[in-house]
């Protein structure tokens, strides 16, 4: 059937792909599954149910909760109207919570738990618009998603629902993603239906999954990435898995066993540091095989380069190594997605020697999202590129070295703001992604954000991005933060890797008895000296790392120094650590 609008797909599913499992979800240790009838009857509940107070085209309703079946019952049951669906994180504070939710003028919101509610409850009197709130859990004195859907059944109305989804059209607005961005205040992303759906079908045509399928999603519904590539895995009649949280997704691969799963490089670098902490922990031959394995897989080139006496010897690291590694994901991965960040390209060489193929792709809100991905075949696979572009999207390098994008899967433009809108897509369609970036040969590979180059005060520039990424390769750190512009010499900002130091310093006698201590320590702060001299060869003399600090903290999205998508906030990172910054360059 012909899928043109995101409920499409649903109807889809019914008529091509009905199942025992469509969609599953894990709350308080416990699967609650749906079946691809039961999925189509609580979306069409929660259609009629919204009908009945009133909700119709056009009009907003907000989805604010972590991954689970209501999330899509929600997003359906408010498309299947023309309503606009309007995705928020759950971990932003109160004054983006006020502003999305008056700049959109949500009449409907969905939330999660009573943590939610609370920042909802304290801003609520300031949002006119807002009519009606529905919590998925138990919430006292709040109306539950089931009673809008008893709502719904009470007063059913299949024929208004199918005349509104006949009305609805591609290029319709699907929905509002506002973008946190690193920076300013969120913008509202008009994103239609044609939009991602162009998007999913192109990136299917690259993606190995197919109706036989199981996956896991435990990224942000909320964030277009996740969500375009769930809308993807209705298209082919997958069965989706909501983790429980991000704290128990290594027990929820273990037990769905998925085929695919998407993720953020920070997931993956926790993966392979927890692997690589275990093969400390070894004593002996085994501690020798492992890290002899880890070495060969270290090596790894695609495309057999490496010859056969090399595959003959990572056969028996598989059998006795790398084998484990697959089974930690469940044993039946056949590919993970990677996204929203750059990956170094060890991980994706080290994976996928492993046998387990990691796919890095590059996009953004704007371009629902993908414009770039790394496919299967090793022709079409670059470590340290971004891949190639996606069916009917072009992408084009500025002179000044910016990425451009066109093609059906760039936004409508920015929410009630006509003149972003301008700045971001010019006169001939192209979007500005506002990522420096080169072509080799086919590949894209991404070497900046525009914005972040900075210039020291000697005139050279520093692109900080890749130098993070490569510093993020000692074990000893976690997050890093390159500054320096307007400065002699560039310096960092160090958050330690907590548990590798205090093994690390277990084994050499260091004794701290917290962080405080643990950053000001003589022979913790030569330790990091060494492996920033170490990390800095790679480097021209202008960027290396001349001084650093290490924080007795960490950076979260909570704190405000990450994203959603876990991007460094770098201004309220220099304003929060002023004082620091000052010391390197001015002690």
């Amino acid at each position: 059937m012909k899928i043109t609008r995101n409920f499409d797909l649903l109807d889809n599913l019914l008529a091509n792909h009905v199942k025992t499992i469509a969609i599953a979800g894990k709350r308080t240790g416990m699967w609650k599954e749906y079946s691809t009838q039961e999925y189509a009857d609580a979306v069409n509940s929660i259609s009629y149910g919204l009908l009945q107070i009133g909700i119709g085209k056009e009009d907003k309703v907000a989805i604010i909760s972590f991954n689970r079946p209501e999330w899509n019952f929600a997003d359906f049951g408010a498309s299947q109207l023309g309503a606009v669906t309007v995705p928020m994180y759950p971990t932003i504070g109160e004054a983006d919570y006020k502003h999305i939710l008056n700049d959109a003028e949500v009449k409907v919101i969905f939330v999660e738990n009573e943590e939610i509610y609370a920042k909802v409850a304290a801003i609520r009197n300031q949002v006119p618009s807002l009519q009606k709130v529905y919590s998925f859990d138990h919430i006292p004195g709040l109306p539950m998603w089931t009673e809008l859907c008893e709502l719904g059944k009470q007063h059913p109305n299949p024929e208004k629902v199918n005349a509104l989804k006949e009305s609805v059209q591609p290029d319709d607005l699907m929905t509002l993603i506002y973008t946190s961005g690193t920076t300013g205040t969120p913008k509202g992303v008009m994103l239609s239906h044609n939009n991602i759906l162009s998007n999913v079908r192109g990136a299917q045509k690259v993606c190995p999954v197919n109706h036989t399928h199981k996956i896991l999603s435990f990224l942000p519904l909320c964030h277009i990435f996740e969500r375009m590539i769930c809308y993807l895995y209705h298209y082919v009649g997958a069965a989706i898995y909501y983790a429980e949280s991000m704290d128990t997704i290594g027990d929820n691969l273990k037990e769905v066993k998925p085929f695919a799963f998407s993720t953020v490089p920070r997931l993956l670098e926790k993966v392979y540091d927890k692997i690589i902490a275990k093969g400390h922990d070894l004593t002996g031959i085994k501690k020798k095989l492992f890290f002899w394995a880890v070495d060969l897989g270290l090596k790894f080139e695609l495309g057999n380069k490496n010859g056969w006496w090399y595959h003959q010897q990572l056969k028996l690291a598989d059998k006795l190594i790398f084998s484990k590694w697959r089974e930690a994901l469940g044993g039946q991965v056949g590919v993970i997605v990677s996204g929203a960040a750059a990956l170094q390209p060890r991980l994706a060489r080290i994976f996928t020697a492993a046998g387990i193929n990691v796919l890095e792709g590059y996009g953004l809100t704007e371009t629902s999202p993908v414009i770039t991905v790394n496919r299967m075949e090793h022709e079409n696979r670059m470590f340290g590129s971004v891949g190639l572009p996606i069916e009917d999207v072009e992408v084009k390098i500025a002179e000044d070295g910016e990425i451009l994008c066109k093609g059906p899967n760039v936004m409508k433009g920015y929410y009630k703001l006509p003149e972003a809108t301008q700045e971001s897509i010019d006169e001939n369609g192209w979007f500005h992604t506002g990522d420096i970036g080169v072509m080799e040969g086919k590949f894209l590979r991404i070497t900046d954000r525009k914005k972040e180059v900075f210039k020291t005060s000697g005139g050279k520039y520093i692109a900080p991005q890749p130098m993070e990424n490569k510093f993020k390769e000692s074990p000893f750190i976690e997050q890093i933060m390159v500054v320096g512009e307007n400065e002699k010499h560039a310096a960092a900002l160090i958050i330690p890797a907590w548990d590798y130091l205090k093994q690390w310093s277990d084994k050499n006698g260091i004794n701290w008895q917290n962080r405080d201590e643990a950053v000001v320590n003589p022979q913790i702060l030569h330790a990091y000296q060494e492996e920033i001299n170490h990390y800095n060869k790679g480097f021209g003399d202008w960027e290396t790392i001349k001084k650093f600090e290490l924080i007795p903290g960490e950076w979260s999205i909570e704190g405000g120094e990450m994203t959603p998508t876990l991007k460094l906030k770098r201004k309220p990172i220099l304003s929060k650590y002023s004082a620091l910054v000052e010391r390197i360059y001015r002690s």
